[in-house]
């Protein structure tokens, strides 16, 4: 996947460990998300979600993404292609900096995205969001997500999954 075009407005880039920092600063800045889906972000666990993978996933189908306003991170992706069927992406995670949150850039990069995949011959998208989080919620609905009826208990909170056809 040509990844550069998943935005127009932002420079998209793959996040390795040397971006840590950078995702770092602005997931610390989202206490309200973590409020919901215990435990509050470390560095450690940052670096484990750069290479975690679901099941019959290689890494070659992950991208952990980041949007770039000129050299500020502004927003944060997890991507799986290809899960759970060839003809689907799959949102691990996604955020933005607190600081252009309300202001229709999450929306933005969700629409730019929708539509690439769409051209690259996808189906659908799918996520989840922590249950109990009704911000998660009203921004997925807004961005045409809705629920598959799947819920997953995790040890901490349960999972909605949602679903959007492109």
């Amino acid at each position: 996947m040509d990844i550069s075009r998943f935005s127009d407005r932002y420079n998209v880039r793959r996040l390795t460990e040397e971006n840590i920092g950078d995702i770092y600063g602005l997931c610390r800045g989202n206490p309200l998300y973590y409020m919901h889906c215990p435990p509050f972000v470390t560095r450690e666990s940052i670096a484990r979600d750069l290479t975690v993978l679901p099941p019959g996933r290689e890494p070659g189908d992950k991208y952990f993404l980041g949007f770039y306003e000129g050299e500020r991170l502004i927003a944060v992706m997890d991507l799986i292609n290809g899960y759970p069927d060839r003809n689907t992406v799959f949102i691990g995670f996604f955020m933005t900096d607190a600081a252009v949150q309300n202001r229709g850039v999450g929306s933005e990069i969700i629409d730019a995205l929708c539509l690439s995949l769409k051209k690259l011959g996808k189906s659908s998208i799918r996520l989840g969001w922590v249950s109990t989080n009704p911000q998660a919620e009203h921004f997925w609905h807004k961005n045409h997500f809705f629920e598959t009826g799947t819920v997953n208990h995790m040890d901490a909170y349960t999972v909605t999954v949602a679903e959007r056809r492109l």
